[in-house]
């Protein structure tokens, strides 16, 4: 394995003609998490591995994976996808630094988005398609109805190009949403966020039974169908298996994944690696056959050695099947008279949650034909762990009997199904 120069630490070769994958090569020096933050560049442009090859001696690291878009591919800007996954490589003259000293990535300013402006059908959705084209990530949302039909939005942002601080970014930016929202929009401001960005980061506290019945890790055994996903879905999602091995290889642990594929899988299962401070020295993702996925991952302690601890592989485990069975929590629940739909997903340590919800969310409501009263995001903290949790409160004011279970189990397998990639 070689150190690559700057032009080809990342290197992506397009499919040759319509429907052929696209493969994504990166050879780099090696840092616990690599993959995971890679995946997770990949799935928020819109692109899903078919396959992929994790190899590192320990210092460099090499990855090949293939991947297909899952929205219009026309609108992929691939030399922005390379920069942003050349941003999370290590370069040579700094392996050294980030391999004797604790990693401290540097803060992105937070920008806040405000704008004034009449509602109509599909707004929330348009918004969220605009931010998503011009690569700037929502990190939190207030959004408002007022009872003359007017709408205010607070979108706490970031910048994935990290040029939001000069006036053509901005100007840019401004006049997309200016141009979207067209006669509706009464005012469009952009600008650094204060301290109110810290007020709208926290969730206030949920009711003891809307907590359990989001957190739960149980929640796709219940009998009582709260997670209201189809009976075929739950026979899929059941049917997976881990397995343990330390005999194979004498410096690694195999772990053997079987389970049903879905939108983000390899980024779900490197995430809990990850936060668990594993490494994975090899690993192969196999291509999808019936709607199932095998994963062969030969991984390591953060200090080289094998998981050899029962509590600690049946804690890693049972942590990983949970992310399998269900790395997005959909509940529909009443907030006093309105009705209220709510996802959760968990947090990685790093503070990164899962990209693309609130878009994928706002497009099934769209679909259906939903309108959104009011929404937001925030931060919550429940069973040891941080979540990220997305609140619509719904307009009753549409095709849908929102008080039906039947209307409530439809909107929660659309968003569920759009949220898996089913």
């Amino acid at each position: 394995m070689r150190a690559p120069g700057s032009e080809d630490t990342v290197m992506i070769e397009l499919g040759k003609k319509l429907g052929d994958a696209h493969v994504i090569t990166v050879n780099c020096p090696d840092k616990t998490g690599l993959c995971c933050d890679v995946c997770r560049i990949i799935l928020d442009f819109g692109l899903y591995i078919t396959k992929g090859d994790v190899t590192t001696d320990g210092v460099w690291c090499y990855i090949v994976l293939w991947v297909v878009p899952y929205y219009d591919s026309l609108r992929l800007r691939w030399s922005h996808l390379k920069n942003q996954l050349v941003s999370v490589c290590p370069s040579c003259s700094t392996y050294f630094v980030l391999d004797l000293m604790p990693s401290c990535p540097a803060s992105t300013p937070v920008y806040l988005l405000k704008f004034f402006c009449l509602d109509r059908n599909g707004l929330l959705q348009d918004v969220t398609r605009v931010l998503t084209e011009l690569e700037l990530s929502i990190q939190t949302v207030k959004v408002t109805t007022t009872p003359d039909g007017r709408v205010m939005d607070l979108f706490f942002i970031t910048d994935n190009m990290d040029l939001l601080h000069t006036e053509k970014r901005q100007e840019d930016t401004r006049g997309k949403f200016r141009s979207v929202l067209g006669e509706s929009c009464i005012s469009c401001e952009l600008q650094l966020a204060g301290p109110e960005y810290d007020c709208h980061q926290n969730i206030p506290s949920l009711s003891p039974a809307v907590a359990e019945e989001l957190f739960s890790s149980e929640q796709l055994t219940d009998e009582d169908n709260r997670v209201q996903l189809l009976t075929d879905d739950m026979i899929k999602l059941k049917d997976s298996a881990i397995a343990v091995d330390n005999c194979l290889s004498p410096a690694h642990t195999l772990l053997q994944i079987r389970c049903v594929d879905h939108r983000g899988l390899l980024y779900d299962v490197l995430r809990t690696l990850k936060d668990f401070e594993t490494k994975m020295c090899y690993g192969r993702f196999s291509p999808q056959t019936q709607g199932h996925r095998d994963l062969d991952l030969f991984i390591q302690l953060k200090d080289g050695n094998k998981i050899v601890d029962p509590d600690k592989q049946n804690s890693l485990c049972s942590r990983l099947k949970a992310e399998m069975l269900h790395p997005l929590r959909v509940i529909i629940t009443n907030r006093g008279p309105d009705t209220e739909l709510m996802v959760a997903n968990p947090v990685e340590l790093s503070g990164k949650g899962r990209p693309r919800v609130f878009y994928d969310v706002n497009l099934s409501l769209k679909v259906l034909g939903i309108c959104v009263f009011s929404a937001e995001i925030r931060r919550y903290t429940a069973s040891d762990r941080e979540w990220e949790v997305y609140r619509f409160l719904l307009d009753d004011n549409c095709m849908f009997q929102l008080g039906s279970a039947s209307a409530r189990n439809e909107i929660v397998n659309k968003v569920r199904r759009t949220l898996m990639g089913w």
